[in-house]
């Protein structure tokens, strides 16, 4: 078992920056690849970022690209979420994940611990 906390949101002004931090506790952190999603209102839950167990190689979806930065530190348990230049539609609640198996870094299914969120909202 793998335990996730989430921290780090609020609310932000269009253009500003927020730094999402994702504690892990239970199983070998560094075993995990560990990814972040995200959900607005009425939408379904999307795929953020994604990082491999080492660091090595990250993964971001189009609409982050140049704006978003994830990060690890396997000694410490946490994965970081840098986000710049905050837009309003970046506005979700932010989901921390952690993936033991194989499969792919986009889908949420292959994904087997979550976190309880966090809010993001900018306003404009």
């Amino acid at each position: 078992q793998v335990q996730l906390v989430e921290s780090g949101g609020g609310l932000v002004q269009a253009g500003g920056s927020l730094r999402l931090s994702c504690a892990a506790s239970g199983r070998t952190f560094s075993s995990y690849a560990m990814g972040w999603f995200r959900q607005a209102p009425g939408k379904e839950r999307e795929f953020v970022v994604a990082i491999n167990w080492s660091g090595s190689s990250t993964y971001y979806a189009d609409s982050v690209k140049g704006r978003f930065t994830i990060s690890r530190d396997n000694a410490n348990n946490t994965v970081y979420l840098q986000m710049n230049s905050l837009k309003p539609e970046d506005t979700a609640v932010y989901y921390c994940a952690a993936r033991y198996y194989s499969g792919s870094f986009y889908s949420a299914q292959s994904y087997d611990y979550w976190g309880q969120g966090t809010q993001v909202t900018v306003s404009s």
